[in-house]
Formats: structure tokens, C-alpha cells, sequence
């Protein structure tokens, strides 16, 4: 249930403001259609984030020395500067659905595209590499991820005025730190 929990919290804090989330928004906007956005969102990352945890779960089993733990501290840690720098997307591009896709594949494309490398997914292969339960990590993850669209596919331009994300990325940012330094803690005995 760690790897659940922990998964949850930190995709869900580190998706506030992140160049998904605002892609949500833009998609919510543009096509007002939500259930088809929401179920491309899912599919998308639970097909993201289940690779990204398998390559995290892989190198971890390889790779089972101090050193590899200390960099998958050091990376939370990064993570936590990452999540404090502002993601943007050109709201005034053109966003049309093709013709023959829709808005459930243009959703499905769009953020499996956009989400590769971006830091929820960085921060899942830290997590599948951190923790042995590659479900529990995959489904964590693309829980955080619908926790923190949904709203933003349902609620849009309200939430965005309402919310205050600095507060949510230094909230974030927070988490992935204390993490990161939780791991070398424990890497050193002092916990």
C-alpha cells in the first residue's frame, strides 16, 4: 500500500501546473466534450506510466548496489527543483481533433506524447525503480494523474483563476525533497 500511497501523492502534487495539466485544460476549452477527454487521459498515462515503472522496476533489479540508490534519491531530489520551474503550453496554437480520430485519440496521442519525459513520468520510473510493486506504482501514479486532470478537464479556466499553483508546486516540490532525503537517510542508518 506504500507504493500505492506514496505514487498517488507525489504524481497528483507534481501534476499542479505541469504542462499536462494545462493541456487538459486546453483540450476541455477547446472541444467541451470531458468523458472522452478523461478516458484518453487515462489510457494514455496508464499505458505511460506502466512503461515508465517497468523501466524503473527493470534498472532496479539490475542495478541493486549503494550507488544506484543514492542516484534514485538524488533524482527525488531533482525532482523537487524540476516540479518549482513552471511548465507552458502556446494556448493560441491550433488544436483540431483529425478529422476521423476524435477527441478520445487526439486526447490519447496528445498526452501520451507530451507526458514522455515530462516529470511524473521521471518520477515514475523513480518510483518503479524505489518500490517492488509495479501495479501499485502504475496504478498510484495514473490515480495522481486523474486526481489532478479531472478537475481540470471538468472545471478549466474557474479552477486555473481559483487554485493558486505556485502553492501546489512548492507543495509538491516539498514532498519529492523530503523523499529524496528520507532515501539517503536511510541509506546512511539514520532511520
Amino acid at each position: 500500500m506504500e507504493a500505492l500511497y506514496t505514487s498517488t501523492a507525489l504524481v497528483a502534487l507534481a501534476e499542479m501546473g505541469d504542462k499536462t495539466q494545462l493541456l487538459a485544460m486546453l483540450l476541455a476549452t477547446r472541444f467541451r466534450k470531458p468523458l472522452p477527454i478523461i478516458f484518453g487521459i487515462l489510457f494514455a498515462t496508464l499505458a505511460n506510466h506502466f512503461l515508465a515503472a517497468l523501466v524503473g522496476h527493470s534498472i532496479a533489479g539490475v542495478l541493486t548496489q549503494d550507488w544506484f540508490r543514492y542516484a534514485v534519491a538524488l533524482s527525488f531530489i531533482a525532482m523537487a527543483a524540476w516540479t518549482l520551474v513552471p511548465d507552458t503550453i502556446d494556448e493560441d496554437a491550433p488544436l483540431k481533433a483529425p478529422s476521423k480520430a476524435g477527441v478520445f485519440v487526439t486526447t490519447l496521442v496528445a498526452f501520451f506524447l507530451v507526458e514522455m519525459g515530462d516529470k511524473t513520468q521521471v518520477a515514475t520510473v523513480a518510483l518503479g525503480a524505489q518500490f517492488d510493486n509495479l501495479f501499485a506504482v502504475t496504478a498510484g501514479t495514473t490515480l495522481g494523474m486523474m486526481i489532478a486532470n479531472v478537475p481540470a478537464v471538468l472545471f478549466g479556466e474557474a479552477l486555473a483563476k481559483r487554485v493558486p499553483m505556485r502553492a501546489l508546486q512548492v507543495g509538491a516540490a516539498l514532498l519529492f525533497l523530503a523523499l529524496g532525503l528520507w532515501m539517503l537517510a536511510s541509506l546512511q542508518g539514520w532511520v
